[in-house]
């Protein structure tokens, strides 16, 4: 069978080096560190707020938006599918993402790998300046570059996936991330990945998907909640559809639920979430 995340990664890799040539990191790293040279003095939790975070803007942060909310739907702005082919090829990220955080949204997840989601960087950008709701990038993040890019276009966290990395290269862009004033959510499909907690995210993911096969279970976030430290913020991750599933999730610990193409397939996707939250907080 073929393993799809083995794809996805090799093309990655091309694709990050092309992104290099084209704005090289010096350059890119000069951009951003230009923020932190004129940001308001603060501290955060890892450090300096970056001016991203302290200018108009100001610092948004995803696991206290999801820690704070009754729903705690991350709702993901998410063009296409590898194993569906396109979702809403129309869909406007100036549009769908404001709809999402004015229906309730505790957090907002953009997808910005372009081949195999049809999505880019320019969605985030685009979506930001409608919306102060925490924003994801979405992304096979493997190398620190896609750090910087995530900064520069206004992300408030990152997800770093356990079995896209290794786990020296999960610490290190963990602790490049946090230097940045990003959150990070690691995101494992397995008891076998817990491992990586060793060096802390600020959420802990556990994807419903399979990423070598796509096939989807939403039970595998119940089969390993039992196994997950109680101090982090938990979220589960794909095959979620309905409100009860959401409540049994919440029972067993879980505080976040990313959730894309139920909505997404809809005519009114922020319309959907909020009929869907309604449901949830019932």
């Amino acid at each position: 069978m073929k393993d799809i995340l083995e794809e996805i990664l090799a093309y990655k890799r091309k694709e990050v080096e092309r992104e290099k040539a084209e704005l090289p990191p010096e350059q890119l790293f000069a951009l951003v560190e230009g923020r932190w040279r004129n940001a308001h003095d603060g501290t955060a939790r890892h450090g300096k707020v970056p001016a991203y975070m302290t200018d108009a803007r100001k610092h948004r942060s995803m696991r206290e938006s999801l820690a704070a909310s009754r729903s705690g739907i991350i709702a993901e702005f998410k063009r296409k599918s590898p194993s569906k082919g396109w979702i809403k090829e129309e869909g406007r990220a100036d549009v769908i993402p404001a709809a999402y955080a004015a229906a309730g949204a505790a957090a907002l997840s953009i997808l910005t790998d372009g081949k195999y989601f049809g999505g880019c960087l320019d969605y985030i950008r685009q979506a930001r300046p409608m919306t102060d709701t925490p924003i994801l990038r979405k992304e096979f993040i493997i190398d620190e570059y896609q750090l910087y890019q995530a900064c520069q276009a206004g992300a408030d966290a990152v997800l770093l996936i356990a079995a896209a990395l290794t786990r020296p290269d999960y610490e290190r862009l963990t602790r490049k991330a946090h230097e940045l004033g990003l959150e990070v959510l690691l995101e494992i499909h397995t008891e076998k990945e817990l491992d990586y907690l060793a060096e802390r995210p600020d959420m802990l993911g556990v994807n419903n998907r399979h990423l070598g096969t796509f096939h989807t279970d939403v039970e595998n976030s119940f089969r390993i909640a039992s196994l997950l430290p109680d101090d982090l913020l938990w979220v589960s991750e794909s095959g979620i559809s309905e409100p009860d599933t959401v409540r049994r999730l919440r029972d067993a610990g879980f505080r976040g639920f990313l959730m894309g193409e139920a909505f997404m397939r809809q005519p009114a996707p922020g319309a959907a979430l909020k009929t869907f939250i309604q449901s949830v907080e019932r």
